[in-house]
């Protein structure tokens, strides 16, 4: 590693220690020749992971677009930012994970609207009407009476 003050090319690490959960090395160097101090992070390399679009058109998978349609879509509703936070960070998670390095967009939708779907039923409502562009009001209720028989069918269960 090349020294950022002197930029000899030989340093020694003199402290290692995990951070960012585990997915990233934070090293204190100290520079052979000049013996001052610099911190250096190592983190693995992820193989870029493409999104193919409804029309196929194909783009760099953006994990703040997800974010920010959560945000709109969760907006004022009682959802923390931390936890759509963690559930954007855990999709990223398994979609990198994955065998696939091309997703279909639709897989990132329905996996979106699960997770709304259990952290706030208006949030999940809001998303699905711009994710399956709803056209009228028929197919708004459409998705309003599914989410309603769906909740009786858990209710049922429940008592059993």
């Amino acid at each position: 590693m090349k020294c950022p003050y002197c930029a000899f090319d030989d340093s020694k690490v003199v402290d290692s220690r995990p951070s960012e959960e585990g997915t990233m090395i934070r090293r204190r160097r100290e520079c052979n020749k000049c013996n001052k101090r610099f911190t250096t992070y190592e983190r693995v390399e992820n193989i870029p992971l493409i999104v193919v679009k409804k029309g196929g058109q194909r783009t760099a998978f953006d994990k703040n677009k997800i974010f920010n349609g959560m945000i709109k879509a969760c907006e004022k509703r009682p959802v923390s930012i931390d936890a759509i936070k963690t559930v954007v960070d855990d999709l990223e998670r398994r979609l990198y994970q994955g065998e696939m390095k091309e997703v279909p967009s639709s897989l990132i939708g329905e996996q979106v609207m699960a997770a709304l779907k259990t952290m706030d039923q208006v949030a999940y409502v809001r998303f699905a009407s711009v994710y399956r562009q709803f056209k009228d009001v028929a197919s708004f209720m459409d998705e309003l009476e599914r989410l309603i028989s769906e909740k009786q069918a858990e209710g049922s269960h429940e008592t059993v």
